[in-house]
């Protein structure tokens, strides 16, 4: 027997639902994305080899996050995650704000992603700026393109994806180990130690998807055993591998890690000589692709449902419903996108402006959810405290975010003003609509993902 919730077909026997280890490689795979590949080196112009202590900070903090979540989700398991959770807690304006900043996020945020793995087939390849452009360019119009036909990556493939990804980063820390030198982590902190905060803030593009289990709750066997399970191996994973490869980029490239395009290749290349850059390109690329298919779907659908609630021009609402794809929603977000992509390929904007305005987008989303946390569980239990505790954490780490928190304050100013703008009665089940749309946010996961019925897109 199939049951319909939110939009995602859900098959009522256990067995057909997602296993522990299944389950817990879909989460990694949702954390674990093309940052790692790039971010390194970044973090380290910012603050030096003290950038280290902002990966370890920030995996520290993001443990009350996870577990925050994974208790909301146990005690209600919904496909619908934060979405459900700010809609309950604060309403439909409030939700309205969430869905903003996750759907604008994109052009910020894809773009980045792209440009990470078009950097590392261009040094795979031999060629220059121009070649990492146009790869850059392939892998949007790729997933962009997947979106139009209705193309969805297999909950397998997204799991193949997270071992190579582990499996490739594991090697590459093994390969480079005796090229480690502890003189390459002096001087520690050049800029001050007040440039983790800052760097903290940037490193969040690494870390969202900490909020994918609440989307997955629903899909486990068991939700009351194996949500804490899968925290537990997940944090461990991700753990594992963040701080391995930055302590091994740190240790082994030393000053010629903060001017690195490529710095997991180079490490790669300390072993492996010349077959090191093609094997990272492939999987790169891949590993690009994957993340910016699964959030453009989940961002195209939630358009057409802001547009609904009329936040957004109702013109984008065209296409949404049953087996169909919300192709005006979809169009609008490629076209900014590809709009961010010329303005950084102009030199009018740089990657680490769009990293920094998507982390702010995406911490300010994981924020969200936790505040709406503090109100929906019981008070002055373990649960309660934990979802205060990390609530705080991910607003002090959004101040840090500088000058990229006029892009969240920015989309939700605008979206206060289009859900004010819009004075119609929403129809009944309108709290859904918005669930509908943001839980494919994170639907690299054995769900089915099926478009919501035509009143509810």
């Amino acid at each position: 027997m199939v049951r319909m919730i939110r939009g995602v077909n859900i098959n009522s026997s256990k067995q057909a639902g997602l296993g522990l280890f299944r389950a817990t490689g879909i989460y990694v795979g949702a954390i674990l994305g093309s940052g790692i590949l790039v971010l390194p080196a970044i973090a380290a112009k910012e603050a030096g080899p003290a950038s280290l202590l902002a990966w370890t900070l920030l995996l520290v903090f993001c443990t009350p996050v996870a577990f925050s979540f994974a208790e909301m989700s146990r005690q209600q398991p919904d496909a619908g995650g934060i979405a459900h959770f700010v809609t309950r807690a604060y309403g439909r304006r409030a939700s309205a704000v969430a869905g903003y900043l996750f759907y604008f996020a994109i052009p910020f945020g894809a773009p980045a992603t792209a440009v990470i793995g078009g950097n590392y087939i261009a040094h795979a390849l031999g060629g220059g700026r121009g070649t990492a452009l146009l790869a850059a360019a392939l892998l949007l119009a790729a997933a962009f393109g997947s979106n139009a036909v209705g193309i969805r990556m297999s909950s397998g493939i997204q799991l193949v994806l997270m071992v190579l990804l582990v499996g490739l980063l594991a090697l590459a820390v093994a390969l480079a180990a005796p090229f480690a030198r502890a003189e390459n982590f002096t001087p520690f902190a050049p800029h001050g130690y007040w440039a983790v905060g800052g760097v903290a803030s940037l490193l969040f593009f690494c870390f969202a998807g900490w909020e994918a289990v609440t989307h997955l709750a629903g899909e486990f066997r068991n939700p009351e055993r194996d949500l804490k399970r899968a925290t537990w191996l997940t944090l461990i994973v991700v753990g594992v591998v963040y701080i391995g490869v930055v302590a091994a980029s740190v240790a082994v490239l030393g000053p010629a890690l903060p001017g690195s395009d490529v710095p997991i290749a180079q490490l790669l290349e300390k072993g492996l000589g010349g077959l090191a850059a093609p094997l990272t390109a492939v999987a790169a690329a891949v590993l690009t692709f994957g993340p910016i298919n699964t959030f453009v779907a989940g961002a195209s659908r939630l358009g057409a449902s802001l547009a609904s609630d009329g936040v957004l021009p109702r013109a984008l609402a065209r296409g949404a419903g049953p087996g169909r794809v919300p192709g005006a929603s979809l169009g609008l977000l490629a076209a900014m996108t590809f709009l961010s992509f010329g303005a950084a390929a102009a030199g009018l904007s740089n990657m680490q402006f769009q990293i920094g305005a998507a982390s702010a987008c995406f911490t300010a989303v994981t924020a969200f959810g936790l505040v709406a946390g503090i109100r929906l569980l019981p008070a002055r239990t373990p649960a309660w405290y934990g979802v205060i505790v990390a609530a705080v954490v991910m607003l002090a780490v959004l101040l840090f975010s500088g000058w990229a928190l006029v892009v969240p304050l920015g989309l939700a100013a605008g979206a206060v003003w289009a859900a004010r703008a819009d004075r119609r009665r929403p129809p009944a089940g309108r709290p859904e609509t918005v669930v509908t749309a943001v839980q494919l946010e994170a639907v690299p996961s054995g769900v089915t993902a099926a478009a919501p019925p035509p009143a509810r897109p």
